[in-house]
């Protein structure tokens, strides 16, 4: 699979990026070209938006994203399998989920908190 990534968001753009990293190319020699941007001239175009028309919606997954990309590869009448994003899987990197975790550990600690002081302050 040789997808290009064109997106006006940077956050997003580098997400995808990171997700897809062993699967960037070219914009002339891709098969998909993810865009945050309606695209309607393009076959190739991969549309991520909050939009219901979109190909994905925001937000997603690393693995939801994956899944779109496969159903449309499939539509495109490729035959793609998912034997070389499974191979990456086994190397991933967790700090960023570990991240997330903190974060919202920390958030729901602040909230109970909040809940306490509350309670005690009437």
């Amino acid at each position: 699979m040789k997808i290009a990534i064109e997106c006006r968001s940077p956050l997003l753009q580098k997400a995808l990026e990171m997700f897809l990293s062993n699967h960037l190319s070219s914009a002339k020699q891709c098969d998909l070209i993810i865009k945050d941007v309606k695209c309607i001239e393009d076959s190739r175009c991969f549309y991520i938006s909050q939009d219901s028309d979109a190909d994905l919606i925001k937000p997603f997954s690393r693995s939801q994203l994956i899944l779109a990309l496969e159903e449309r590869y499939k539509k495109m009448g490729k035959n793609y399998t998912d034997k070389e994003l499974s191979k990456n899987n086994d190397s991933l990197d967790f700090s960023i989920l570990e991240k997330r975790i903190e974060f919202l550990t920390q958030e729901y600690k602040e909230n109970i908190l909040k809940a306490v002081r509350a309670f005690y302050e009437e």
